[in-house]
């Protein structure tokens, strides 16, 4: 069993393809192990801290609930509650938290803050998402491509829209896995140059092609998964007009789906604007799997805390992510 014990999750990278595939492995065994009615509480006693520094629907629920259901606890840390840098510093936020929660989990704008966090912590320090990734999302995507799809070698997902913190961490998963990303974009909107750099060479060794392009119609023929999100995120506000203009002719649609595979797996990491970035027939598709990655959010997570704690091996519990293989 690959051993995660006391690690960090700030980066889709910071895991090896195995750990990587391990989580989803563990992930699908405690989704079936609750399903059936048979959940054990692999994290009693634990305790999560969680910052938040922007709201979120699926981030807190899918915490506070997999600790819940793992029978720890899970305490929220509201903008007011901890003001990161300013009320105190981070590292003294890091140190005092460590001695007082077993995990800490981080939303946050700026990506440097959760890497100070894990810098200076002595328990595990989750990244619930920054601006520059959100490698908690993409294991619960991953998760979900593999349950509709069985693989991620030769796969081709295409993501629309901006090249955003998903979009990073999409980049990078699919690298390590196997599976080819295209992000297709306005111009302008490209993600960062130096991930798409990194996932290219991560490609490479693993056969997935990595592209960026402006071309809407020739990025999404013959897509396997195609993925957005939406045009403004949090703290763009004062551009969502201009987004609006700019994106409108890379909404995710039927004119999209024609183009990808008939079988094509339609993603959204939610929230959605309905008319915008898709529309709600496209959301509604037999092949869309947005709340299957919505629930998924869940059960990744509940895994990848399970194994960064060492849960599974404290309780002799290794069998659960061979079971899932």
């Amino acid at each position: 069993m690959v051993r995660l014990d006391g690690r960090s999750y700030v980066s889709v990278k910071d895991f090896s393809a195995e750990e990587t595939l391990e989580v989803l492995r563990t992930a699908a065994a405690l989704k079936r192990e609750r399903k059936e009615g048979r959940a054990r509480r692999l994290l009693a006693d634990r305790t999560l801290a969680m910052i938040f520094q922007k709201p979120s629907l699926r981030t807190r629920v899918s915490f506070e609930a997999g600790m819940t259901q793992l029978g720890g606890h899970a305490i929220y840390l509201g903008p007011s509650d901890i003001r990161l840098g300013e009320r105190e510093t981070v590292e003294d936020i890091a140190l005092t938290l460590s001695r007082m929660a077993d995990l800490i989990m981080a939303r946050v704008f700026g990506h440097d803050l959760v890497v100070d966090l894990a810098r200076h912590a002595t328990v595990p320090v989750i990244n619930g998402l920054s601006d520059r990734e959100h490698p908690c999302q993409i294991l619960a995507d991953l998760q979900t491509i593999h349950e509709r799809r069985g693989r991620f070698e030769g796969l081709k997902a295409v993501f629309c829209g901006d090249g955003n913190n998903v979009a990073h961490s999409l980049l990078y998963g699919g690298a390590q896995l196997g599976m080819g990303v295209t992000v297709v974009t306005p111009p302008g909107y490209e993600p960062a140059p130096d991930i798409v750099a990194e996932a290219a060479t991560m490609g490479r060794a693993t056969g997935a092609a990595i592209a960026v392009s402006n071309d809407l119609a020739a990025a999404c023929r013959g897509a396997d998964v195609l993925y957005t999100d939406v045009w403004a995120s949090m703290g763009q506000e004062a551009e969502a007009e201009r987004r609006k203009r700019d994106f409108r002719p890379y909404q995710v649609n039927d004119a999209v789906m024609a183009l990808a595979r008939p079988d094509a797996v339609v993603l959204h990491c939610l929230p959605a604007h309905y008319g915008e970035e898709i529309d709600y027939a496209t959301s509604r598709r037999p092949g869309s799997a947005i709340f299957d990655q919505a629930e998924n959010r869940l059960h990744a997570q509940k895994a990848l805390m399970v194994l960064l704690a060492g849960a599974l091996r404290a309780s002799g519990a290794s069998a659960t992510a061979a079971e899932a293989r």
